[in-house]
């Protein structure tokens, strides 16, 4: 309980990006066009997949999957981050960024979960090509897709039980761009530590392992390729891994920097870059990588472009 000189928060402050006022209306219309194309291009890759036949394999269901969690974790943070840019201080309710932290953090876990599914994917297509559409059916698809949701949201409930036992106490100002862990911690005036080390535990089962899992599925994969004879063969396998190893380096580089590297080695101008990649450039890279880097994508888009080409010039 706060004592009698201070008084329970009610609402945060956030800050945003203090250093940068002399040219908020340059970040902001920067920030809108890349909220936009995030948008476009994921919902874009999601209907791509969704329309074309040749497409209709399962890491592409993953894929999809991955767009949708990415429109949902930016969409719950760049929003708000547009109007803290624009009239450089917003107020924010307390339960409001309490749901923030919350749905920002179920969207990273679903993206690591996805991403390690998707490295399953990859090692029974190339390790067990003869068995890998019996085992990977559109219903073990499925469930693979709706346990990396359900187990997000089902993780983040019981931590949230820690984090709603934090005491903030008078002082309300948040020096970043939205309600996250680590400065949602530096204004709470409880005792931390079981919180820092709770966090740390359950980073374990969501990000690390997942991490750990892609890995080992990699060097079997590796290994496998390795053993190819024909030199086409072991092309066109490594190629259809780079982008999501791409993907991999990008999203678990940027997450492990933030949530599970010690903190007392970064600052909050360091934590803000790595947010900034991890929610607003990352959500636009990924289906830009897979795009440019899969055969299959660029063959459906070429297609589709040609046959707009043709309805254009027949109009």
């Amino acid at each position: 309980m706060c004592n009698e000189n201070q008084t329970d928060v009610k609402e945060f402050l956030l800050l945003g990006f203090p250093s940068l006022y002399n040219i908020k209306y340059y970040l902001f219309s920067l920030v809108l066009f890349l909220y936009i194309s995030i948008i476009n291009v994921n919902v874009l890759f999601i209907i791509l997949v969704k329309i074309s036949a040749q497409l209709k394999l399962p890491m592409y269901f993953f894929l999809q999957n991955l767009a949708l969690a990415d429109i949902f974790l930016t969409t719950n943070v760049i929003p708000k981050m547009l109007q803290i840019v624009f009239w450089d201080v917003v107020s924010i309710p307390f339960f409001e960024c309490m749901a923030q932290f919350y749905f920002h953090s179920v969207a990273g876990i679903v993206e690591c979960f996805l991403l390690s599914v998707m490295s399953y994917d990859r090692y029974l297509a190339i390790c067990f090509p003869l068995h890998y559409f019996v085992i990977m059916d559109f219903k073990f698809q499925l469930q693979l897709a709706i346990c990396s949701w359900f187990l997000a949201f089902l993780v983040m409930i019981f931590e949230m039980f820690f984090i709603w036992d934090l005491q903030f106490c008078g002082f309300n100002t948040i020096d970043f761009f939205f309600c996250d862990f680590a400065p949602l911690l530096e204004l709470s005036s409880s005792d931390i530590t079981t919180v820092v080390l709770e966090d740390f535990i359950f980073s374990i089962p969501v990000i690390i392992s997942p991490f750990i899992f892609i890995i080992v599925t990699y060097v079997f994969i590796i290994i496998t390729i390795l053993k190819m004879a024909s030199l086409s063969g072991k092309k066109k396998a490594f190629s259809t891994c780079t982008s999501h190893l791409t993907v991999v380096c990008i999203c678990f580089g940027s997450i492990i920097a933030i949530y599970v590297s010690p903190s007392g080695k970064k600052t909050f101008s360091m934590n803000k870059i790595f947010s900034l990649l991890y929610t607003v450039v990352t959500p636009l890279l990924n289906p830009i990588i897979y795009s440019l880097k899969n055969q299959e994508i660029r063959k459906t888009i070429r297609k589709r472009l040609n046959q707009l080409r043709q309805i254009l010039r027949n109009d």
